[in-house]
């Protein structure tokens, strides 16, 4: 069954989700995992794409959006099915992606805006109700 996790950040910095979207992403690839980074927008496809250009500059996180290379290690996209299954999905989202099934993990990245909060505790329980057991990591 696939693995949920709802990773708490301590602030309500909206740029701290992305970076811990790229940590996350660069320690998945690093342990062999297929990424799929989903997106709430294009407009946050697109930052996401310029942050990790740049988060690490001595070690490059191969990535690419869906329309451009759908099989990249790492992919930002929205909607889109994963070409590779059973990789980890990262969820900047704010509804639960209809592919949770074809992920072994999947990871939503919450901090303290309050709209936010509130989206990402429905999310929790609709995970419930649809029998995962989602788990909290404080960061």
């Amino acid at each position: 069954m696939t693995r949920i996790e709802f990773y708490v950040l301590p602030d309500d910095n909206p740029l701290g989700r992305l970076r811990a979207a790229c940590q996350l992403a660069a320690k998945g690839w690093q342990h062999d995992m297929r990424v799929f980074i989903r997106c709430s927008s294009e407009t946050q496809c697109d930052q996401l794409d310029e942050l990790l250009w740049r988060f690490r500059p001595e070690r490059f996180i191969p990535h690419e959006q869906y329309a451009d290379d759908p099989a990249a290690p790492v992919v930002l996209g929205l909607e889109q099915a994963p070409v590779h299954p059973q990789g980890l999905l990262i969820n900047l989202a704010s509804t639960l992606s209809p592919h949770v099934d074809h992920f072994s993990r999947v990871i939503e990245i919450v901090n303290q805006e309050p709209e936010l909060l509130t989206v990402c505790r429905d999310n929790f329980r609709l995970y419930r109700r649809h029998g995962y057991d989602p788990k909290r990591v404080e960061l």
